[in-house]
């Protein structure tokens, strides 16, 4: 008889909420673990094709720390499509105006790059603040 190895389906998986504070976290650091978490690598039921990942809320997202220059140095490119239409930011204005894009665009550059990447994109909610409106799910607190 032949043995087979197990490949989890997408039910297997208890998924479970979690809330991370990034407050005075690295955002790679930080970005990485979450990404990790998400994509399911800490569960024994890991399948590469498959997403066997948690949600996660991230509080605080107006407080996450950038090392070195980057605040000035590192910058974020989006073009309208039109000729010209190049808009280049830098990651220090994006974190005054839109804090909870700067994690966003970390974690989502560590994810797949197919549909399993655009489904686990979605398992990612980030506030600026330290309120989330996911108290129904009973997320537990995650320290990274």
């Amino acid at each position: 008889m032949k043995k087979s190895t197990y490949s989890a389906k997408r039910s297997d998986n208890e998924e479970k909420w979690y809330v991370v504070d990034a407050e005075g976290q690295v955002l790679g650091r930080l970005a990485s673990a979450i990404a990790a978490r998400i994509r399911g690598k800490h569960n024994p039921l890991y399948t590469p094709h498959v997403d066997t990942g948690d949600w996660i809320v991230v509080i605080n997202a107006d407080k996450v720390v950038m090392t070195g220059r980057k605040l000035k140095e590192k910058f974020y490119h989006r073009h309208s499509g039109y000729m010209g239409g190049l808009t280049t930011t830098s990651a220090g204005d994006l974190l005054k105006k839109r804090p909870a894009d700067v994690i966003r665009f970390a974690v989502k550059g560590m994810l797949p790059k197919n549909r399993l990447g655009s489904d686990l994109n979605k398992k990612l909610r980030v506030y600026a603040g330290p309120d989330h409106p996911h108290a129904a799910q009973q997320p537990e607190a995650l320290e990274l």
